[in-house]
């Protein structure tokens, strides 16, 4: 979502919270932003790669430890591999915990890439743990992850009276 649909959400909300309380409708109007938890996170990964854990190692997840803005947040993800016919990464997937929906991103790979390698950039709602997991051409699973500091979240920020 980008910055402009987030702050016509807000003001919709603000917008329909004053009018509610205004007619005497409502008398309470939490607003919360959506938030997935750690175990949504586990099980996107499962629904993704299976049951089996992966195993910490092959892959190296880049990304900043402390972000003023959750909204852009560069993050490189690459593999320890050949990238043979025998022996390569057949996809990269991107995890994380606190976001709406916390499977972020999928990228398949074959020999013919050169290089396991991912860079992009991601929403961060909140401070949070980032996992990337790579499957290789045996079926193995291996990740790394990281935890975030976010100081701004994605799509919060003042919204004018």
């Amino acid at each position: 979502m980008d910055h402009d649909s987030c702050r016509g959400r807000r003001r919709f909300l603000i917008d329909m919270a004053r009018l509610a309380g205004g007619a005497g409708i409502a008398s309470v109007l939490v607003m919360r932003p959506a938030t997935a938890t750690p175990a949504a996170m586990a099980e996107a990964i499962r629904q993704t790669v299976g049951a089996t854990p992966p195993k910490p190692g092959r892959v190296k997840l880049e990304i900043p430890p402390l972000v003023e803005n959750g909204n852009t947040v560069p993050i490189t993800v690459s593999v320890d591999s050949p990238m043979t016919q025998q022996d390569h990464v057949t996809a990269i997937h991107v995890f994380n915990e606190k976001n709406p929906q916390p499977y972020v991103i999928s990228v398949d790979l074959g020999p013919q890439n050169g290089r396991a390698m991912l860079s992009t950039r991601i929403k961060l709602a909140d401070s949070q743990k980032v996992m990337a997991i790579a499957r290789m051409s045996d079926g193995s699973l291996w990740s790394d992850s990281a935890d975030v500091i976010v100081t701004m979240a994605a799509c919060v920020e003042d919204v004018p009276g």
